[in-house]
């Protein structure tokens, strides 16, 4: 680290801001990690609302107490640990949206959002900043550490240290996220209820989980909720795979994209069906990570939006619903039946669930180690981890972005790792025992 030691800088005002989707036990974050400045004599503010009213700051219009930023004190933390919901709200407004090379950072209507976030925060008299929130936040908080490095030596640099925060669990850097095993337990008995009801009525449940790039969140539902089978994108190889041509609307250049063999998934899901029937089972429940939407045929994703960070909006393409009548058709063509299959989507219920403890737990850690890394140990420009036995590790943003894109690692499971190999040994279906696919 080239940052200063402790004994070097000190810091007056330091500011926590959190971005992107909500997770259980995201209070205990925040609630830990101002506590720890507040007893040492360090103010905190909160940002309200992420970068959504950082990225519009302009002197003519500044920053207003309690719409835009609140004074985290000890009367504002009471028993807030284990509380539900943000303390100071979320968003997914995305100041480096526009800077994708750090070539990037020398153009300056690229960084102009940035820009409007330093100011917004000097004007605060902001020595350090706090992020908690997913890879795409990881990822500004990187860009806008790079954009202070490109400032004149005698401007004023606010430290940055990110928290990760995702109930999807694929983080590069640190084994879980805060939240996720909450929102596990959630799902999970989300999926128990709904096998009750499949087995009153003999019909199956196609749920979507969410997960958009990997398959931890609906691996570990599936798990814990004993559902009968589920696929995510970690699952879209072999024969479920194939390669989809079209042309690059920026180049006018042929592009090759993966995509589902549709065919071949839904037989997948048939053949399950199948096998549990010979176990006299004629229902259950399917779990599809959200993120296969991404793998879906051009075709599915006509006028679909994407966001700021360019994601496709999942809640449009309704992955579960899309399947439902393949399933059926599909079904009643192998067995001359038919067989009731619902469509639903899960997942905003498990965001702001009550937090377990043990989320409570690492939450807390994750909290506190934003205050040693920024004032035990001087760092900036980095993440902070928790291994083992909640042991805390400062991994720098170099380790975890991409230095020629500025794009985050996905943390994908790996295919044949024992936590891959627990889901389909626990599933019904068996690919030796059907033979389909």
């Amino acid at each position: 680290m080239t940052t200063p030691t402790s004994t070097e800088r000190k810091f007056r005002r330091v500011a926590i801001l959190f971005a992107g989707g909500p997770a259980p036990a995201a209070n205990a974050v925040i609630s830990t990690c101002a506590a720890s400045f507040v007893r040492n004599g360090i103010g905190v503010l909160g940002i309200k609302y992420g970068y959504s009213r950082l990225v519009d700051y302009s002197p003519e219009q500044p920053l207003q107490p309690g719409r835009d930023y609140i004074d985290i004190d000890h009367n504002v933390l009471r028993r807030t640990r284990n509380s539900q919901g943000i303390l100071i709200g979320t968003a997914r407004a995305n100041p480096g949206k526009d800077v994708s090379s750090p070539l990037h950072l020398d153009e300056p209507d690229r960084v102009a959002p940035l820009r409007r976030v330093y100011e917004g925060l000097c004007a605060l008299g902001v020595d350090a900043l706090i992020s908690i929130g997913g890879d795409d936040t990881l990822k500004t908080a990187n860009k806008f550490k790079l954009f202070q490095d490109r400032l004149p030596a005698e401007a004023h640099r606010i430290a940055v240290v990110h928290l990760p925060k995702t109930i999807d669990n694929d983080y590069s850097g640190i084994d879980f996220t805060f939240g996720y095993f909450t929102a596990v337990e959630t799902l999970g008995g989300e999926v128990r209820n709904l096998l009750y009801d499949a087995e009153a009525n003999r019909s199956y449940f196609l749920a979507e989980t969410m997960g958009r790039s990997a398959g931890w969140l609906a691996y570990g539902a599936a798990i814990a909720g004993e559902a009968s089978l589920v696929l995510s994108v970690e699952d879209v190889i072999g024969e479920l795979r194939e390669e989809e041509t079209s042309v690059d609307t920026k180049t006018g250049k042929p592009k090759i994209k993966p995509i589902m063999n549709m065919e071949r998934v839904v037989a997948r899901i048939v053949d399950m069906m199948l096998a549990r029937e010979q176990e006299g089972k004629e229902y259950g429940v399917i779990i599809l990570a959200e993120g296969l939407a991404e793998f879906l045929p051009a075709e599915y994703l006509k006028d679909v939006k994407r966001d700021e960070h360019g994601h496709i909006a999942i809640s449009q393409v309704n992955l579960g619903q899309r399947f439902t009548q393949l399933v059926m058709n599909a079904y009643k063509s192998r067995t001359g039946r038919t067989r009731k299959v619902t469509g639903l989507q899960l997942g905003y219920e498990s965001r702001c669930a009550k937090p377990h403890a043990f989320d409570v737990m690492l939450g807390s850690q994750l909290g506190v180690g934003a205050f040693r890394a920024l004032v035990e140990h001087g760092h900036d420009g980095v993440m902070v981890s928790v291994s083992g036995q909640l042991d805390l590790n400062y991994v720098p943003f170099s380790k975890l972005i991409d230095p020629k894109t500025l794009v985050t690692v996905v943390r994908y499971i790996e295919p044949n790792s024992d936590f891959h190999k627990l889901a389909r040994f626990l599933e019904t279906y068996s690919v030796r025992e059907i033979g389909h696919v």
